[in-house]
């Protein structure tokens, strides 16, 4: 491995682990699909693109320690209506460059700008989760007039980023597959026995990749009022990371025609959203 690569992962056997369980979910992909690999500043870049040439394009961005495979259970709908391009962000365990440019330093949307003029987007929908609801605000903030339309699940960089749930899963670290189970549940609130596949697979994703260490940067109210275009953003009341209700208010005051939902009982990880965010993206 090269040193981005070490930055990364804990060892060359753990990413080809990695990325054969990836590959299977590749295979399975539920709709028709073109892998492409895109050159960027910050690398390649890998996007798995469905649904018919010509529609209207909506980038997906992931969250922090996962890939493309995310959103394996919502494209088959949304590539009915659009063309979908599903990004593996850069410094994550995908099939994209190791690259891990500082956070908040105007690369990540240089390196976004790339992916769109690859394919031609003048301008997209973009959904983002959690490091890639970050990542899709500061795109946004950066680039208005790239954005059409903005759905953020669980987004980095508006409430506060909670910090005691990190030592609490560290406790767990000693035990073994069972301790990271429990602190998969503790952190992203993924509970084993509900979605065995998903939390076996994270599992495997955190004995072996190194996660970014450094705290996503808050956007100011300044930043937040350059969101002119249609929000929706979708979180959760027992968010063990971040700062759910905190979220809400700063978007309802900084956004005022952004569409907040506020889901009692759900955690960090947030499933079953697909038909509200389709709804959203074709008003």
């Amino acid at each position: 491995m090269d040193n981005a690569q070490k930055a990364v992962y804990v060892s060359e056997g753990g990413r080809q682990a990695i990325l054969e369980r990836y590959r299977r979910v590749l295979d399975g992909w539920p709709v028709a699909a073109a892998e492409v690999r895109v050159p960027t500043r910050e690398g390649e870049t890998f996007v798995v693109v469905s649904g018919e040439v010509g529609a209207p394009p909506v980038v997906l961005l992931h969250g922090a320690g996962t890939n493309a495979a995310m959103w394996a259970g919502d494209v088959a709908a949304w590539a009915e209506h659009f063309r979908v391009y599903a990004v593996d962000v850069i410094g994550e365990p995908g099939l994209s460059a190791a690259s891990r440019p500082e956070l908040g330093s105007g690369a990540y949307a240089g390196w976004l700008d790339d992916v769109f003029d690859h394919f031609g987007l003048k301008q997209a929908a973009v959904v983002g989760a959690s490091l890639g609801g970050w990542l899709a605000l500061d795109y946004a903030t950066r680039r208005v007039g790239r954005v059409e339309r903005l759905v953020l699940l669980c987004p980095g960089g508006v409430g506060r980023q909670k910090t005691g749930v990190l030592f609490k899963a560290l406790l767990y670290k000693p035990f073994g597959k069972w301790g990271m189970r429990r602190s998969i549940k503790a952190v992203a609130g993924v509970d084993a026995a509900e979605t065995p596949e998903v939390s076996d697979y994270l599992v495997l994703t955190f004995t072996h990749f190194r996660p970014r260490r450094e705290q996503l940067p808050i956007f100011s109210d300044e930043a937040l009022q350059r969101l002119t275009m249609p929000v929706l953003a979708i979180v959760g009341e027992q968010d063990a990371m971040l700062d759910s209700r905190g979220t809400a208010k700063r978007l309802e005051h900084a956004v005022p025609q952004a569409q907040v939902n506020l889901l009692p009982g759900v955690a960090h990880s947030i499933i079953g959203q697909t038909q509200q965010i389709l709804d959203f993206l074709r008003a």
